[in-house]
């Protein structure tokens, strides 16, 4: 079927029409959908000097330099909360007594063989018969009784990870110095929408019966797809999370006693398992380097 033109165009000779001066006159006809809302530039996607984001790995820990800790953490157990007065203002301090119990470098992970530099750090003692064969090669091929508690703490360079065997005192803290606590907080069990998101509830009267208490309607009718969405906040297990708090300053350190002092409160009822390490958000603490070894000495001064 030949191309009927409009009956302006269709008076033209073919020669003007071949041209392209009246090409933009026609009007080609776009499929597809049309964005309601023109998505808008953000300032921090435009402009000279922006990274060029790359997925590499060593690119991934340049991009850590910055929030990684210069050395390895240390594994508390929580012993419970008292307060001191401080002399200065008077002022009563609620703070939270952390144990450290055998404390000691197990094993390092590197970036060369892992991708990444870690420390692994074991506190508390485990009797050797209730550990399995292959954590008891693990344990004997470093040199360390066995551990109740294993955890890694991930370090900026290869120069934050301890010898393999060190131990890892209260006087690794330095009073005054932020730290991080990580902990898992109490466990509550099955908990409704009251106790474990803070529903008010629905009304006592005006027709409710049964089900003060209730969650009530949980989805939206057939414009929202009749279905509940994922992430809907309901009744379910309450607790038992892993929970950070940031930045609690070291009030009291005992190295004898390997007994730690923070400001403030920690997540996890008494007895559970404290990771403490270096605030992220805080000035580095000035560490002091560490005298050489006796056995070195003698040795140098021998020579």
């Amino acid at each position: 079927m030949p191309l009927r033109l409009p009956g302006g165009l269709s008076q033209l000779s073919s020669s003007l029409w071949e041209s392209q001066s009246l090409l933009p006159l026609v009007q080609s006809r776009q499929f597809g959908i049309k964005a309601l809302t023109t998505p808008k530039p953000s300032r921090f996607s435009i402009g000279p000097g922006l990274p060029v984001l790359e997925s590499t790995s060593t690119a991934a820990l340049r991009r850590k330099a910055y929030t990684l800790p210069l050395r390895s953490g240390a594994i508390a157990t929580k012993k419970g909360m008292t307060a001191i007065f401080d002399p200065e203002s008077g002022k009563r301090i609620p703070c939270t007594v952390l144990q450290l119990d055998r404390v000691e470098v197990i094993s390092h992970k590197t970036r060369q063989k892992h991708g990444y530099f870690a420390v692994q750090v074991g506190a508390g003692w485990k009797h050797p018969k209730n550990v399995t064969k292959p954590m008891l090669g693990h344990f004997s091929v470093n040199g360390v009784s066995p551990k109740r508690h294993l955890y890694e703490f991930r370090v900026k360079g290869e120069e934050g990870l301890p010898p393999v065997g060190s131990s890892i005192g209260a006087n690794w803290f330095q009073l005054g110095q932020f730290v991080d606590a990580r902990s898992n907080s109490k466990g509550k069990g099955f908990a409704g929408v009251m106790k474990r998101h803070g529903f008010h509830g629905q009304d006592r009267s005006h027709g409710v019966s049964l089900t003060h208490r209730s969650l009530g309607s949980a989805g939206p009718s057939q414009g929202g797809g009749s279905r509940v969405y994922p992430g809907k906040k309901m009744a379910g297990n309450m607790g038992n999370e892993q929970n950070t708090v940031q930045n609690l300053k070291v009030l009291q350190v005992d190295a004898e006693a390997g007994i730690v002092v923070v400001n403030g409160s920690i997540s996890g009822p008494k007895g559970c398992t404290v990771r403490i390490q270096d605030a992220i958000k805080k000035p580095w603490p000035e560490v002091k380097a560490e005298a050489e070894p006796v056995a070195e000495v003698e040795a140098t001064a021998t020579a």
